[in-house]
């Protein structure tokens, strides 16, 4: 779960404050004191608070608390601290907190588990639970299906807002939000949603049918998590509707799923922007070896890219003999090259996850990043050029009686070396989209080092141009 991060200081605050007085509840076994003093906190704060005691105390306090209450608050727990408390926790403790758990959460735990302990889990649930277990966990990984819960709200056009009010009262106290009603035909079909209000402001008397606009905004269960978070943020929903391929309303996913899916994207993205592959798991917990390989990956791949530098670098050793000053300014034009490559690809990578850029936009970005490639290496080369030639001037270093040309040569470089890494950095996102892969693996790393290889040839060629007669 997302937390603000004031929030989070507030209460690990009143978790430092209250730890004396659980400490002297457990010793004293006053379960009934511990169990008063929990009940007034929010799950969120309590799983906060609960998390920096010993594994034991976490046992015990999950064993005072009334079931519903203990589920809500282990939703709020890490995949990996739901693991370890399950294997401390008595066998009846497990049974009631799976079966209280939202059908979605209970899901996320038992799909990162593995197979043989997901199996023994499941078998632990009431008939009816297990059914919903089971049909979640059918649905393909990174699914909408995994995502979704049965536990909704759905009436009947022909209702009037009494009955509908009526069945909220009796039903609802399960179902995962009541800020939207679902309408059905007799087939379960889905054929409008209606938001809480609407059913409060009307007349009791009023069908539900003189309530609905017949618009309504849905998913289907084998559609991607990314589609469905492109989804909520388009049309702002709390809640969206998941049907079958038949039309058939099967579940719901809400906003609070979405913001995890939101974590986890982000995180996947930075983490492939880096230069690594997704590590798929917490930082603190995966295994050494694991996150060596992940890493090593990469970093062989971009190792052999820079060795290209190297074989242009030799290519042009003879005008770096004649002119070893060219030599100096080679890290400033290639990690120049490289870094507006990477500002570009962060941006398209960026607006690409929003849903704000297709693979037709292509041209579009080719002009755009064409313009601010120019501009930024101007201002670069502008730079460049007058640092050579102040340097020169206040006798700090002495480039040589062709001082000029090699303060042109390193800013007409800038430029060209800029402009290309601009619009490479920009066009790596499409084509890797275009081949069906993730535009996230064009990694700022990758870029700089396709950049390092151009970027080396534009400026000896450049060099080659202008000081050909003179250095050269």
């Amino acid at each position: 779960m997302l937390q603000n991060p004031g929030a989070h200081a507030e209460v690990f605050m009143v978790g430092k404050l209250l730890a004396p007085e659980i400490r002297s509840f457990i010793d004293g076994r006053d379960f009934n004191a511990l169990r008063e003093l929990f009940t007034e906190l929010p799950p969120a704060d309590i799983a906060e608070i609960i998390l920096d005691l010993p594994e034991d105390d976490q046992v015990i306090i999950f064993r005072v608390l009334p079931a519903a209450l203990a589920a809500d608050v282990f939703e709020y727990i890490g995949i990996e601290e739901q693991q370890n408390l399950l294997r401390a926790m008595a066998h009846e403790q497990v049974v009631a907190i799976l079966n209280e758990m939202s059908p979605d959460d209970r899901t996320a735990l038992l799909e990162e588990l593995p197979s043989e302990a997901a199996r023994k889990l499941i078998k632990l649930l009431t008939p009816d639970e297990r059914r919903i277990a089971q049909s979640l966990l059918g649905y393909p990984e990174g699914s909408v299906g995994r995502l979704m819960t049965p536990d909704f709200i759905a009436v009947h056009e022909d209702w009037t807002v009494q009955q509908v009010l009526d069945f909220v009262r009796e039903f609802g106290r399960d179902s995962e939000t009541l800020n939207v009603i679902y309408v059905v035909d007799d087939h379960n079909k889905l054929i409008d949603d209606v938001r809480m209000r609407e059913f409060l402001l009307r007349p009791l008397d009023t069908k539900v049918s003189e309530i609905r606009d017949r618009t309504f905004v849905s998913l289907k269960v084998g559609d991607s998590q990314q589609d469905a978070l492109n989804l909520f943020r388009k049309y702002d929903r709390i809640a969206l509707p998941v049907l079958d391929s038949n039309g058939v309303l099967v579940g719901i996913v809400t906003s609070d799923d979405m913001l995890d899916v939101a974590e986890e994207e982000a995180t996947e993205d930075i983490q492939k922007l880096g230069g690594l592959e997704a590590l798929d798991e917490p930082y603190t917990t995966i295994p050494f070896l694991r996150m060596v390989k992940k890493r090593a990956t990469w970093l062989i791949l971009l190792f052999l890219g820079e060795m290209l530098t190297a074989t242009a670098m030799q290519g042009y050793n003879g005008e770096i003999e004649k002119a070893a000053i060219l030599a100096m300014f080679l890290p400033l034009i290639i990690s120049s090259g490289g870094n507006s490559g990477s500002q570009a690809t962060t941006l398209v990578i960026r607006a690409m996850a929003l849903g704000e850029l297709t693979l037709r936009d292509w041209l579009r970005v080719v002009g755009k990043e064409l313009r601010a490639g120019i501009a930024l290496g101007l201002i670069l080369g502008v730079i460049g050029f007058f640092r050579i030639s102040l340097w020169q001037y206040l006798h700090i270093f002495n480039y040589g009686q062709y001082h000029w040309l090699v303060a042109m040569t390193v800013g007409i470089a800038l430029v060209g070396v800029v402009t290309w890494g601009t619009i490479g950095g920009a066009m790596l996102p499409f084509l890797l989209r275009r081949l069906g892969l993730d535009p996230a693996t064009s990694s700022a790393p990758f870029v700089a080092t396709l950049v390092d290889v151009t970027g080396l040839i534009i400026y000896f060629n450049v060099a080659l141009l202008i000081l050909r007669g003179t250095l050269l």
